[in-house]
């Protein structure tokens, strides 16, 4: 009883038909299946990329990299002068 005999197909497509209509349905269906190849054609590229790994030469190391502005000891100000002339 796990298959679906002949009868079910027939009233599930008529159903569809009733619910979506018939010009609605030949859009559906292209939209899945172009979804679909887009979908095989990242998993085939996924599959691509672990096959041949990449090889990306790391960043040169900086001579004296720039401080952080939390790191950087700030000198402090010449205070300004409060003598009167």
């Amino acid at each position: 009883m796990g298959a679906l005999s002949p009868w079910h197909w027939v009233i599930l497509i008529a159903v569809f038909v009733l619910l979506f209509g018939a010009k609605r349905l030949p859009d559906a269906a292209r939209s899945v299946g172009k979804s679909m190849r887009i979908f095989k054609a990242e998993v085939k590229e996924l599959h691509h990329d672990d096959a041949q790994p990449s090889v990306t030469p790391a960043p040169p190391a900086a001579a004296n990299p720039t401080p952080v502005a939390s790191e950087r000891v700030d000198t402090p100000a010449a205070e300004p002068d409060t003598r009167s002339a």
